[in-house]
């Protein structure tokens, strides 16, 4: 299974490995999921909700993303597609 940063900061895959946005990786690992959002970054603050399977930061992600982009989305919308993430079981990760 992947790091928690490692899926936050995954930027597609090669096969049976995740590759890693490094740059990304270095600069905003340390993020909360509210810091992610709050900062923009709602691909990742997505991935790291997803990632902690808590409903209360998914909440937070939607609740941000809303206010930013004027939107009117929900916990129940289909965010995977909203944010182009989609759970993937890979054991390794490339990071680049």
């Amino acid at each position: 299974m992947l790091s928690r940063e490692n899926f936050v900061f995954t930027i597609g895959y090669d096969g049976p490995a995740a590759v890693v946005d490094k740059q990304a990786l270095q600069k905003y690992g340390a993020l909360s999921t509210r810091e992610l959002a709050e900062k923009g970054l709602f691909r990742a603050a997505y991935s790291s909700a997803l990632y902690s399977k808590d409903p209360g930061e998914m909440t937070v992600v939607v609740d941000v993303y809303n206010r930013t982009a004027g939107a009117s989305y929900t916990v129940s919308s289909q965010l995977d597609r909203l944010f182009g993430v989609f759970p993937v079981e890979v054991s390794r990760s490339i990071v680049l």
